[in-house]
């Protein structure tokens, strides 16, 4: 009786995971080239990025207000395509990775895109700039990406690279992949920073 029941909650599940995932169709996500991997770190060249950028974004905010630009909250009131991942920056200190509010959120705009395609915001809060190419090592994992979670994969990420002598050229950052609605379990999120050679 009890593995039937645990049959039919496990087929319900995954039905249910399955209709959302046709009902929402997944976003584009960044096109980017792996060049090496180092046990659990992940090695990526990205090109040049446009993103939408919302500054010392705290909770919803900092979504709201970049959710509003591409849906029409621009100058001439279009929609613009969203492009997986959202991206989190935070202020931390090197020696002790523990993320502090105040970074940003930004939505990286369709790809191929450069910064004259892209349209103006109408609120002032969004910025739109352009990050040059770069290479970033990437530590993935899933779940809900607590703050806990974030603190202990951004110090693996640094962990690593210190063991593997490669030196971060910048702020590690995350990057979520999935829609709110997305089950914790099938949640895709990186822990990046970029990488001088």
């Amino acid at each position: 009786m009890r593995r039937s029941v645990l049959a039919a909650s496990a087929l319900a599940l995954i039905l249910f995971v399955a209709f959302v995932l046709l009902l929402f169709p997944s976003t584009d996500t960044i096109p980017f080239t792996v060049t090496g991997k180092k046990g659990e770190i992940e090695f990526r060249q990205y090109p040049p990025l446009v993103l939408a950028t919302v500054n010392n974004s705290e909770g919803d905010n900092g979504f709201n207000l970049l959710f509003a630009y591409i849906t029409g909250n621009n100058k001439p009131h279009t929609s613009i395509s969203m492009t997986a991942p959202v991206i989190m920056s935070q202020q931390i200190a090197m020696t002790a990775p523990v993320l502090s509010s105040g970074g940003s959120m930004s939505f990286v705009m369709p790809a191929g895109k450069i910064r004259d395609e892209i349209p103006d915001p109408l609120d002032n809060r969004v910025t739109i700039t352009t990050v040059p190419g770069r290479e970033i090592a990437v530590v993935r994992f899933s779940g809900y990406a607590s703050q806990k979670d974030i603190d202990a994969e951004t110090s693996r990420l640094l962990e690593g690279l210190a063991n593997a002598n490669i030196t971060p050229a910048g702020q590690p950052f995350l990057m979520r992949y999935n829609p709110p609605w997305t089950p914790g379990f099938l949640r895709r999120n990186e822990v990046a920073i970029e990488i001088q050679h």
